[in-house]
C-alpha cells in the first residue's frame, strides 16, 4: 500500500489511545476497571454534559455543537466509575457463570466510556487543539490503567475461563463461540495468567507505553506543523498554477492566524509549502528548484530526529524495549512473536518469507527506474546523480516521456466531488447502496460532510461522514473510524462511519482537484467504510473491522481496483469545468502506465515493513541507538540511498502510536487477497458481477470478525488465494 492508513478499529479512536495494546476490535471486555477516581458533580452539571443523556439527533449523530472540551474529562471519569460498578456486579453475581451473565454482560458494559471515547479520540486525531492534547496526555494512561485492571482481575478471568473450559457444553452458536473465544484469548494475551510482581510489572509497562505513544504522536504533529518553506514568486519555477494558488492560500491563512505584526509581514505576498504530503508531493514533482526540493524533503524525513524538544529517538527505543519485556513476561521471544500469534501470518518467519519474496524483484525494478531517471538528468546536461528528493520530479519526466501522461492532465477530471461520485457509484453497482447528503446536521468541523446510506430496498444502513481536507489540527494520513458501531444485541443499531483524509482544499475558485493517488486513497478508505457500514452481526465487539490486522486491509485494498477500471472511470471522471468525460485516449494512457514506478512504490513500502519487523523481533530489552538500528536494518536488505523507507523510525506512527506494531506487513499480506479477489471479478468479465458481489458482501463485509478470516475468504472466493495476481498487478513477475 502507498497510503498512511491507520486503520479501521486500529484507526478507531478507542484503539488509537491505547496506541499499542488491543489489536482487534476492542472486545468490550477490555474497557476496564481501574482504581476508581471519584468524580463529584452536581445534578445540574450532569444535565449540562451532552454525554450523559441520549443524543436527540438524527441517526444519533453526536451533538458536536453542544460538546465542549471541558465535557471530556468529567465524562471519562464518570464512564470509568459506572463501568467499574458494572464489572463489579458481574463479579458479585453468585449464579453459575453463563454466557449471558458473563460474556453478554461484559459486552453490554461500559456504554458511557465507549460513547465519550468515540467522540474524543476521533476529534483528537482530526481536529485537535492544545486543550485536547493536554486531555489526551492525562486520560490515555488512566484508560490504560482502567483496561489493565480488568484484564488482570482474577475474579472476572476465572468466570471467563470457566466458560471457555466448558465451551462444548454451552450450546452456543458460531458467533457466540467466537465472542467467547476472543474474550478468553484477549484476557490471556493481556496478562491474566501472570502472578504477583509479574502482573504488577505488566501493568506498569502498559502505562508507560501508553504515555510514550501519546508523546510520540504529539511530537510528530508538532514537527510536521513546525516547518514551513516560505517562498517568493521567483522561487515557483515549474509549479502548476493550482499548486501555486494553494501555497498562496496557505500563506494568507498563516498571516491571518499570526498574533504578531512581524509574523504577519513575513507571509505577505509569499507562498508556503509544508511537510504535509498534499503540499510536499506536488512541490517535489514539479519544482525545478532542486535546492528547495532537497530542503523540503529533508524536513519531512527528519521529523522526530532533530535533537529538539520534539525528538522521538529515545521514545521509540524505550517503547521497543518495553514491548520486548512485556512479550517475555507473557512467554514470547519477542513482541512480533506475541503480536503475530493472533494474526493470519502467525509467525515472524512467515512475514519475512513474504517480504523477501517481493523484495528482490521490487529492488531490481527500482534500480532500473533509477537508471531511466539518471539518463534524463544526463541528457539535460546536469552534473549530479539522482538523489531521494529528485525521485518524484524525474519519475514524472520519465512518465511523460514513456506514456505521454501528465499528472496535471489527469487531475482536471478528478475533482473531489467527482471522486466521491466514483465511490458511491461503485457501492451502488456492487451492493445497491444509495447515499443522500444531509445538510442540517452540525459536525465537528465545517469541512466535514455527512450522508445517510440506504440499502437497495430503501432501508437505513448507516451514516457516513467524510472529512477530506488537510489542516494543521489534523494528523497526517488517511483513516476510517466510527462514532458508533453496528450491533443487533439490543435492537438494530446501525453504524456511524467516518473517513478522514488529507486532500488539498479548493483554491482560487477551483474545486479540490485530486491526483490519482489521492483518488485511490479515497477508494481505499471507503473500502474500510463499507466494512463498517455493511456489517451485520449480533455483538459490537465482532462487528465491521474487528478482524485480524492482516485481514482488515483486504476490504479497503480490493476496492482500489475499481478506481482505475475504464468502465467506472467513464462514469465519474468528468472535467471539473466542462463536464466532459475523460477521453478514451487518456484512459488508455492511464492503463498503460498502471505499473509505472512500482519498483519505487514497493521498495519504499517493503523497507518500512522490514524496519517494523526488525524493531519488533528484538529479543533483548536493551535500549537501542535508534539511528544506528535503522541504518543497520535498511543496509541489511540493500536499500539504495536514492530511496528512503516510506516511514523512518522517528515518524513511523503506524507502529509507535497506533495499532500496527509488527503489523505494517499487513498491507502486502492483504494485497495477496485483494488481487486474487479482484481477479475473480475480472475473470467473470463483469467487474460488478452480482453473484460475486453478493458473496463478498455476505461472507466478508457483513460477517465482521465472526469467523476465522481465511474461512471467510474461502467461502467468498471458493478457493485459497495465490500470489500470482499480486505479482501481475505490480509488474513484479
Amino acid at each position: 500500500m502507498t497510503k498512511e492508513i491507520l486503520l479501521p478499529k486500529d484507526r478507531q479512536p478507542t484503539d488509537l489511545f491505547r496506541g499499542d495494546m488491543l489489536s482487534n476490535g476492542l472486545i468490550k471486555t477490555f474497557i476496564i476497571l481501574s482504581s476508581v477516581l471519584v468524580f463529584a458533580c452536581s445534578e445540574s452539571e450532569d444535565m449540562k454534559n451532552p454525554f450523559y443523556t441520549s443524543y436527540e439527533t438524527d441517526f444519533e449523530v453526536p451533538p458536536f455543537s453542544d460538546i465542549k472540551d471541558e465535557h471530556f474529562l468529567p465524562a471519562f471519569e464518570k464512564g470509568m466509575k459506572e463501568h467499574n460498578l458494572e464489572i463489579q456486579s458481574i463479579i458479585d453475581n453468585d449464579n453459575t457463570p453463563s454466557f449471558e451473565n458473563v460474556i453478554v454482560a461484559l459486552e453490554r458494559s461500559g456504554d458511557l466510556l465507549n460513547k465519550v471515547g468515540a467522540v474524543f479520540f476521533n476529534i483528537s486525531q482530526s481536529n485537535t487543539n492544545k486543550n485536547l492534547e493536554n486531555i489526551e496526555r492525562k486520560i490515555s494512561p488512566r484508560l490504560t490503567q482502567h483496561y489493565d485492571a480488568i484484564s488482570l482481575n482474577p475474579k472476572i478471568f476465572r468466570k471467563v475461563k470457566n466458560l471457555w473450559d466448558n465451551i462444548d457444553h454451552l450450546n452456543l452458536n458460531n458467533e457466540q463461540k467466537k465472542l467467547l473465544e476472543e474474550n478468553y484469548k484477549q484476557f490471556v494475551r493481556n496478562g491474566s495468567l501472570l502472578k504477583g510482581e509479574d502482573k504488577k510489572r505488566y501493568a506498569d509497562i502498559n502505562q508507560n507505553i501508553s504515555e510514550l505513544s501519546v508523546q510520540f504522536a504529539q511530537n510528530l504533529l508538532a514537527e510536521t506543523n513546525g516547518f514551513e518553506l516560505i517562498l517568493d514568486e521567483g522561487d515557483l519555477s515549474g509549479l502548476p498554477q493550482d499548486v501555486i494558488d494553494l501555497a498562496g492560500q496557505e500563506a494568507i491563512r498563516r498571516a491571518e492566524e499570526a498574533t504578531k505584526e512581524e509574523n504577519r509581514k513575513k507571509y505577505k505576498e509569499k507562498y508556503v509549502f509544508t511537510p504535509h504530503r498534499s503540499s510536499m508531493y506536488p512541490f517535489l514533482t514539479y519544482s525545478t528548484r532542486r535546492d528547495l526540493r532537497e530542503q523540503l524533503y529533508k524536513a519531512y524525513i527528519m521529523r522526530g530526529d532533530n535533537n529538539n524538544q520534539n525528538d522521538n529517538k529515545k521514545i521509540v527505543s524505550k517503547i521497543a524495549s518495553l514491548r520486548v519485556e512485556r512479550a517475555n513476561l507473557l512467554g514470547f521471544k519477542s513482541h512480533a512473536h506475541y503480536s503475530l500469534d493472533d494474526k493470519m501470518a502467525k509467525t515472524p518467519e512467515a512475514v519475512y518469507e513474504l517480504l523477501y519474496q517481493l523484495w528482490d524483484p521490487a529492488l531490481a525494478r527500482a534500480k532500473n527506474e533509477l537508471q531511466e531517471m539518471q539518463d534524463i538528468v544526463d541528457r539535460e546536461g546536469h552534473n549530479f546523480e539522482v538523489a531521494s528528493w529528485d525521485w518524484w520530479h524525474y519519475s514524472e519526466k520519465v512518465r511523460k516521456e514513456k506514456y505521454d501522461l501528465d499528472e496535471e492532465e489527469i487531475k482536471v477530471y478528478f475533482s473531489l466531488d467527482n471522486a466521491i461520485k466514483g465511490i458511491f457509484t461503485t457501492a451502488n453497482k456492487l451492493f445497491g447502496l444509495t447515499f443522500h447528503e444531509i445538510e442540517d446536521i452540525d459536525l465537528y468541523h465545517p469541512d466535514a460532510r455527512i450522508w445517510e446510506v440506504k440499502d437497495k430496498d430503501g432501508s437505513h444502513i448507516g451514516t457516513y461522514i467524510g472529512d477530506y481536507f488537510t489542516r494543521p489540527s489534523k494528523r497526517g494520513g488517511a483513516w476510517m473510524s466510527t462514532f458508533k458501531d453496528q450491533s443487533n444485541l439490543d435492537g438494530r443499531e446501525r453504524p456511524i462511519v467516518s473517513n478522514v483524509c488529507n486532500f488539498p482544499p479548493p483554491s482560487s475558485g477551483k474545486p479540490s482537484l485530486l491526483s490519482f493517488e489521492h483518488v485511490t486513497t479515497l477508494f481505499h478508505e471507503f473500502g474500510h467504510g463499507l466494512h463498517g457500514l455493511l456489517t451485520n452481526v449480533t455483538y459490537e465487539s465482532l462487528s465491521g473491522t474487528s478482524v485480524t490486522r492482516d485481514f482488515v486491509e483486504f476490504p479497503s485494498q480490493v476496492l482500489e481496483h475499481w478506481a482505475s477500471e475504464p468502465e467506472l472511470l467513464k462514469v465519474y471522471a468528468k472535467h471539473y469545468e466542462t463536464g466532459e468525460t475523460i477521453p478514451e485516449e487518456l484512459i488508455n494512457k492511464m492503463v498503460e502506465a498502471g505499473k509505472f514506478n512500482q519498483g519505487f512504490a514497493n521498495a519504499e513500502y517493503l523497507a518500512a515493513s522490514f524496519l517494523d519487523m526488525d524493531w519488533h523481533t528484538l529479543e533483548t530489552s536493551k535500549i537501542q541507538d535508534t539511528v544506528s538500528f535503522e541504518k543497520s536494518s535498511l543496509e541489511k536488505i540493500g536499500l539504495i540511498d536514492e530511496i528512503v523507507s516510506r516511514y523512518r523510525t522517528t515518524y513511523f506512527q503506524h507502529i509507535f502510536s497506533s495499532g500496527y506494531s509488527a503489523g505494517y506487513y499487513s498491507y502486502i499480506w492483504a494485497a495477496v487477497l485483494d488481487s486474487d479477489a479482484f481477479d475473480a471479478f475480472k475473470q467473470s468479465s463483469d467487474i460488478f458481477n452480482p453473484k460475486l458481489a453478493d458473496n463478498y458482501r455476505q461472507f466478508i463485509l457483513e460477517a465482521g470478525g465472526t469467523e476465522d478470516p481465511m474461512v471467510l475468504y474461502e467461502k467468498f472466493r471458493g478457493q485459497k488465494p495465490t500470489i500470482d495476481a499480486l505479482l501481475e498487478d505490480r509488474g513484479l513477475n
